[in-house]
């Protein structure tokens, strides 16, 4: 073999070589955008909301019991949202038909919780959202039946405690939506399950009504209705 025909040939086996080599990294770099996941531009802390609850102080208005409550939330990246929710529970159920008990509280509770957005796009304004909360309250109650003339002995007869100490630990399942009204105005709506854990129901070992939870059983199903402001 010539020296020119050696040149050629290491020349034409270097190209080839270069070419397979180029076509190997061309064909790297497409599986690499393939399979790569593209990283999450959005800032993990996003703000956070105020929001009110109208159940509540509806409820109140149209009933002998009832809540004011409002709630702080954290916003991690459009995905986890802590909250603590606070108010204040009141009832004054006079003269029960059945017991003629009349029964009076007013205190204040508080839970903490989170709720996760379930939206595959989770950085939309919309929000379908579940979540969890655990509840206390501490709080003192009037119960008080009214003296009633015995028809035997001739005189009056009644009982009542008053400023009874009670308290109780709830949990609470929660689901709902967000809606983006406009601007940093939403509106959503929420349905939860509460389950009583711990509680005491003072000497007389009966309640009516617990402030946050409703009405004294070991479970409830309440809902709420929020205004909630993004800042």
């Amino acid at each position: 073999m010539t020296l020119p025909t050696r040149i050629y040939t290491s020349i034409s086996s270097l190209a080839v070589s270069l070419l397979l080599l180029l076509t190997v990294a061309t064909e790297a770099q497409a599986q690499k955008k393939l399979f790569r996941i593209e990283k999450d531009s959005v800032a993990f802390f996003r703000g956070f909301s105020l929001s009110f609850d109208l159940v509540g102080p509806a409820t109140l208005m149209l009933s002998d019991r009832g809540e004011y409550e409002g709630a702080l939330r954290v916003n991690l990246h459009d995905q986890w949202f802590p909250i603590v929710e606070l108010g204040i529970g009141h009832a004054n159920h006079e003269k029960d038909e059945v017991t003629l008990i009349t029964y009076k509280t007013t205190a204040p509770y508080f839970r903490l919780g989170m709720d996760w957005n379930l939206l595959k796009k989770k950085h939309q304004a919309n929000r379908l959202f579940a979540g969890f909360r655990y509840a206390y309250t501490n709080y003192k109650v009037d119960i008080i039946r009214d003296d009633l003339p015995d028809p035997v002995w001739m005189s009056q007869s009644g009982f009542g405690v008053k400023d009874m100490k009670c308290y109780m630990h709830w949990l609470e399942v929660v689901i709902g939506i967000d809606a983006k009204v406009f601007g940093p105005l939403h509106l959503g709506w929420n349905v939860r399950y509460k389950r009583r854990l711990f509680h005491d129901d003072g000497i007389m070992d009966n309640t009516w009504y617990v402030p946050g939870f409703g009405i004294n059983d070991r479970d409830q199903l309440a809902a709420n209705f929020n205004v909630i402001i993004d800042i």
